[in-house]
């Protein structure tokens, strides 16, 4: 007698214990670091290995891309507060304005804890309560007698940040002060009050670079969201996200990004417009989008922009400049009048040869005409040659690869380098290109020099490093970004070798440039025109995908796994 076979057993071949999902919709495009990344492959075994071959992708409502990414920015945010932590520690007695934080015997530098942040508090009258722009000091020598410029002017100086940071820095004081006010009426810890001004913007310094996150994970798209995870975990973070103040500029960077690839042309030029007002960087976008609008004949959108930048710009900085013109003004003739930065290709030169520089024989606050000049034109070289590769190059590159060879050329040229500017190729980086461990050893390299600057500021004399050990680190660390777009180079030339384009996608980040045909206006010479071996086809292929794409997929993209 034979046994009736069982109504519930599963078919056979079904190896699943339960019934499939009626519901089996999958992101099937997109990158799995896991199965495509060696260090995503190393780094899934912590939690169980890399995603199931059989796994639905875009479905989890928890733990989406953009919230795992957020916690490893946190991370990262909690380590770049920890490294300044040993120069955060309240000493003295009283209220908390007349405690300070515990910088003695130069222990920022050896510690490696500095910040620009606590000596701006007294430097620019924070702590007396001044308001930036208005109030003044006089420079003085190491001996505190006032000093007087070239001219034999009074060295007078004033708030050197431009005016949102300027600004940012006062509503910081306006903060502490509160918290001070509060230690003298209610029992809660008294913490030295520049400390906790320095807590207060490091708080909104980390809710700008978590913006910044958001903004370039959506500029990724959910194809490669992935991507934007070395944001969160770059390591430069740790020792640069609150040195100064970068992170205010590159969140309304990467937001204008995000504007312009959702084809709000005007919201991108205001939030251009606002980062300039932080810091001058993100003027330097405007040229990518110029360059490609000649190429795709879209100038229009890219005046839109220019002229949101503009107005946005100046309603931000007309009453500063009205109220405090010699104040507000602070900004622009510091940076005239500043010699070669000690992290500048041009002290590398020195350093290594005994050079003396192109103005060797400067007085007090004498603008380096020569060297302005030269560091002018060599940005404007590079520009030319970019705008030719934009122009020319068989296919349109995208926003992405112009913008990062644009702050990249911007900051090799540049006469000023500071440490936390290299925070502003992050999120370009990541977007442009995609490499994780090109990008892990760039980050890393540009993260170690700072331990032979602190060390270098802290004195030979000391037991610290000469110059040279930190000028040949620097010397790595630009020889790294010029491999970087050298790299962007051969994926504008090479587009098949570009991991973003692969699919048929064309330009993710591009708005009205993204499968938009080349329309070069007719004044434009042959020889600036892209190569005739442009394969219509592929283009009309592209410009398919990206309206498919921009039908939107199931998943949003901040929400899907």
């Amino acid at each position: 007698m034979t046994a009736e076979p069982d109504s519930q057993a599963p078919p056979a071949g079904l190896d699943s214990p339960a019934p499939p999902a009626e519901d089996r919709r999958s992101l099937d495009t997109r990158d799995l670091p896991s199965r495509t990344d060696t260090i995503g492959a190393a780094l899934s075994e912590t939690i169980g290995g890399p995603v199931g071959r059989h796994a639905l992708i875009g479905r989890t409502r928890f733990l989406t891309p953009l919230r795992v990414m957020m916690i490893i920015a946190l991370v990262f945010l909690a380590l770049g507060y920890s490294t300044k932590a040993a120069c955060l520690q309240t000493t003295g007695t009283g209220a908390a304005d007349q405690r300070v934080g515990n910088w003695e015997n130069q222990r920022a530098y050896y510690q490696l804890c500095y910040s620009d942040t606590v000596p701006l508090y007294t430097a620019e009258l924070l702590n007396l309560g001044k308001f930036p722009y208005k109030s003044s000091w006089l420079e003085t020598d190491a001996e505190g007698k006032p000093r007087a410029q070239y001219d034999g002017e009074p060295a007078v100086r004033y708030m050197e940040y431009p005016v949102l940071t300027g600004i940012y820095q006062y509503l910081s004081m306006s903060l502490a002060k509160t918290y001070t006010a509060l230690t003298k009426l209610v029992s809660v810890p008294v913490i030295a009050e520049v400390v906790m001004f320095f807590n207060i913007a490091a708080l909104g310094l980390a809710l700008a670079w978590l913006t910044t996150l958001w903004a370039t994970a959506m500029l990724a798209g959910p194809r490669r969201i992935w991507d934007a995870a070395l944001l969160a975990a770059s390591p430069l973070v740790i020792f640069q996200i609150f040195t100064n103040f970068d992170a205010l500029a590159t969140a309304f960077a990467a937001g204008a990004l995000l504007a312009w690839a959702r084809r709000r042309p005007t919201l991108a030029g205001v939030l251009i417009g606002l980062g300039v007002a932080a810091k001058l960087y993100p003027l330097l976008l405007l040229v990518p989008l110029t360059l490609l609008a000649v190429r795709t004949g879209r100038l229009r959108e890219a005046g839109k922009t220019a002229a949101a930048a503009v107005l946005a710009w100046v309603v931000v900085n007309l009453p500063i400049m009205v109220l405090f013109p010699r104040g507000w003004s602070e900004f622009f003739r510091l940076n005239t009048r500043r010699g070669d930065d000690m992290d500048s290709i041009y002290n590398v030169v020195k350093s290594f040869t005994g050079w003396r520089g192109f103005d060797p024989e400067l007085g007090f606050w004498e603008p380096p005409v020569v060297l302005n000049t030269v560091t002018a034109a060599l940005f404007a070289a590079c520009c030319i040659v970019i705008g030719y590769i934009v122009l020319t190059a068989e296919r349109r590159p995208r926003v992405a690869q112009i913008a990062f060879l644009v702050v990249a050329a911007f900051l090799l040229t540049n006469k000023v380098w500071s440490p936390q500017f290299s925070l502003w190729l992050v999120p370009l980086a990541v977007l442009a290109l995609p490499h994780r461990r090109i990008l892990l050893a760039w980050m890393t390299v540009d993260m170690l020099v700072w331990v032979p600057r602190m060390l270098y500021l802290f004195g030979e004399q000391k037991m610290g490093l000469p110059e040279q050990a930190f000028t040949a680190t620097v010397l790595l660390r630009d020889l790294a970004v010029v491999g970087l777009c050298a790299l962007v180079i051969r994926e504008i030339y090479r587009p098949g070798l570009d991991l973003v384009r692969q699919g048929g996608v064309d330009d993710p980040a591009g708005g009205v440039f993204d499968g938009a045909p080349d329309a070069p206006p007719r004044w434009l010479p042959d020889w600036l025109r892209p190569r005739p071996l442009v394969n219509s086809a592929r283009q009309a292929t592209a410009r398919v995908a990206s309206r498919a794409r921009s039908a939107g997929d199931f998943a949003d993209q901040g929400t899907s796994l």
